[in-house]
């Protein structure tokens, strides 16, 4: 099928294929949802037609995808559409190691023991998590541009291992690299996936593989029976202790290897600093099982032997001529003599297989299945003494027990069971079981003094408790930072060791110092923006200085050049000169006291002249006009107070003040007028009438 260009999911881009495996192709793509480039890896068509491996497969790579390590490929996605299952997974720009054996061959023993290194960390992590590679090999590793190892397809073995599917072609590649138990097909663990580091070791540091044959069923065979040779007798630069830590990796015995991938770590971490170091320990092996030698198939081959006819030979004249016409019939149609010898090559592997298989059932020790004593599936947890018994009664005596505390299992009941129980898988009868059994709760008082501490003492503490903390960070104004504020649970109490601890921690106080500037003589906004760039809160008042130019700040409440937090109020006072306007105002007097003007007076006179005739005299007087006392207050302040002719109409009178204020006009100590002024409208002209 031809994926280059299809989109997968709405989402998934294929452009290109990038690698081809036993089990799948590997394509590059275009995550249109996150933008990125990833590799997708299809599974073959002939590996999906089985509900079961479907199924496990599934369930292995999304355990695999909870794996988060440098370096494991990490896996953000397990899908199928289509009938198409595909895995989405970190795209790596490198090679893989196995390439890089077969351009260079033979490599540094301190560039292998650190890709070794990187490698037994990857396995660190997924063992922890409970997942087993159980594929280990130079194909499955890729090592990028920077030299980092990544290790791939994690898990996924498991699920070829226990499909139905017969996928003998795709363990061709890995038959080299199967531990022992894996090639019987027996319990594989995390101590099979160490027998394939070593392996892989091996190859990295000899440039060949250390056992090998023309099929696989042999390969198998020598994985289960033979003694590799000594990596340093093929590369005599391989320090000694690394030359120990592969042989004890290679270990037939899984109970003679390194017991975990942190062992393994450990030694190769030794061995960079001191490669000619006497520090690898290898058990020695129980001479009560000496190591059989089992022929292999390539053995068996090699030792057939054909009768051939010679010129001395006594048989018949007719066998002979019988025997020449066969030869010579296979000479003319050779397509049938290459059809007998592929017939004789299959029924001779038919042979060895079944033989291979007989040997290897034949030499397998009794087995049964490990009683589950652990709970799991929900069943009724058991005591020591009833696990023990169990064991025993199912055949089981080389059992090892083990105790720590729990806070969900009562004490004197198993936690767990290595290995792990399983329905209908059987083991060795000399298989080690391990059991943990519960201490019950472990109790602990904590320290009484906690609080007012460094956080750093306070941890050093816990630790030495073996406690769980959590630390909580915060701002306080008045505790410094690194102190401890509060403890939860309080101090003193006897809790579970199970319980974590929050420290509430003081992170000092959020507001930086800052140095308060001088704004005096500033102009209000620009104080303002000077104080609130740094974070300084402004707070401004009003007062009249007659003496300062209007609207100027004339004090600030925080010293100039004073250190505070930010944050700190400082206030401020800006000069307000109030607003000035001057008050005209007009009264009409006669208008408001709607006076009269007074008429002229003539009287007459008779009067006798000298010729005694009668004179009429007539003499006009005009009356004299009344005053009045007209006053104009504005607020407390009397701008006026004159008497003036009560025929007055122009009475005019201005004032210049601030503020709202009340005007009143007064005439003979009679308010005749008042009004509110606001001065600050501007000026202003009242007409009083």
């Amino acid at each position: 099928m031809n994926l280059i260009g299809k989109m997968l999911n709405n989402r998934y881009e294929i452009l290109e294929k990038i690698g081809n495996g036993g089990m799948a192709t590997v394509y590059r793509a275009k995550d249109h949802v996150l933008n990125r480039f990833d590799a997708i890896k299809f599974l073959k068509d002939e590996f999906t037609t089985d509900s079961e491996f479907i199924k496990k497969f599934n369930s292995e790579a999304q355990a695999a995808a909870s794996l988060t390590h440098p370096n494991i490929v990490q896996i953000f996605d397990v899908c199928n559409e289509d009938n198409l299952y595909y895995i989405v997974m970190e795209l790596i720009q490198g090679k893989t190691l196995k390439e890089i054996i077969n351009e260079d061959g033979i490599l540094s023993w301190k560039w292998s023991v650190n890709v070794a290194a990187q490698i037994a960390s990857a396995l660190e992590t997924a063992h922890k998590n409970n997942i087993i590679h159980r594929d280990i090999k130079p194909h499955n590793i890729i090592i990028t541009e920077d030299g980092i190892a990544k290790v791939t397809d994690f898990g996924i073995a498991k699920a070829v291992s226990n499909s139905t599917i017969t996928a003998f072609g795709s363990t061709i590649g890995s038959v080299h690299y199967f531990s022992p138990e894996h090639a019987r097909g027996g319990y594989t663990d995390a101590k099979s996936d160490i027998y394939s580091l070593g392996i892989v070791m091996y190859e990295m540091l000899t440039g060949r593989v250390p056992f090998d044959a023309d099929t696989p069923v042999s390969v198998a065979l020598k994985q289960v029976q033979e003694e590799p040779v000594e990596p340093i007798k093929y590369n005599p630069n391989i320090p000694i202790s690394v030359n120990r830590i592969i042989l004890k990796a290679m270990q037939k015995d899984p109970n003679q290897r390194y017991q975990n991938a942190t062992e393994m770590l450990k030694d190769l971490s030794m061995a960079l600093k001191n490669p000619s170091g006497d520090f690898v320990y290898i058990k020695e092996k129980n001479d009560d099982s000496p190591t059989q030698k089992i022929p292999t198939i390539y053995e068996l081959e090699k030792n057939n032997t054909r009768r051939v006819p010679t010129n001395n030979d006594n048989s018949n004249n007719g066998e002979k001529k019988d025997n020449n016409k066969f030869f010579e019939f296979l000479d003319e149609h050779k397509w049938v003599k290459v059809l007998i010898i592929v017939l004789i090559a299959i029924i001779l592997f038919v042979i060895a297989m079944f033989s291979t298989v007989a040997i290897l059932n034949g030499s397998r020790p009794d087995q049964e299945e490990i009683p589950n004593v652990s709970g799991v599936n929900e069943e009724k947890r058991v005591t020591k003494e009833e696990a023990l018994k169990l064991l025993k009664d199912a055949g089981f005596e080389n059992v090892k027990v083990e105790e720590e505390y729990s806070d969900d299992v009562e004490e004197g009941y198993v936690i767990s069971q290595t290995p792990e129980f399983k329905s209908n898988f059987r083991y060795n009868l000399t298989q080690e079981i391990t059991i943990t059994v519960s201490k019950g709760k472990k109790m602990v008082i904590l320290p009484k003094k906690m609080v007012g501490k460094k956080v750093e003492d306070v941890k050093k503490e816990l630790d030495e408790l073996d406690l769980k903390y959590q630390v909580i960070e915060v701002n306080d104004e008045k505790v410094e930072a690194g102190i401890v504020i509060s403890v939860e649970p309080e101090e003193g109490l006897e809790i579970t060791a199970a319980t974590e601890i929050k420290l509430t921690v003081s992170k000092g106080s959020a507001y930086k110092d800052v140095t308060v500037p001088s704004v005096i003589n500033s102009t209000e906004e620009a104080a303002r923006q000077t104080l609130s760039a740094l974070n300084l809160v402004v707070n401004v008042s009003y007062e009249e200085n007659p003496s300062k130019s209007d609207g100027v700040v004339t004090s600030q409440s925080v010293t100039a050049g004073k250190i505070v937090k930010e944050g700190t109020s400082v206030d401020i006072v800006i000069n307000k000169q109030p607003i000035k306007s001057t008050l005209v105002v007009n009264v009409n007097l006669k208008s408001v006291m709607n006076y009269t003007e007074p008429k002229p007076v003539t009287t007459y006179t008779n009067t006798i002249d000298e010729n005694g005739n009668t004179v009429v005299t007539n003499t006009t007087t005009i009356p004299e006009v009344e005053k009045a006392t007209v006053v104009i207050e504005v607020g407390e302040d009397t701008i006026l107070r004159e008497s003036y002719l009560m025929t007055r109409t122009d009475i005019t009178k201005s004032f210049t003040t601030s503020g709202v204020k009340e005007l009143k006009v007064k005439i003979n100590d009679v308010t005749k007028y008042t009004q509110t002024i606001d001065f600050n409208k501007g000026d202003q002209t009242i007409n009083v009438e």
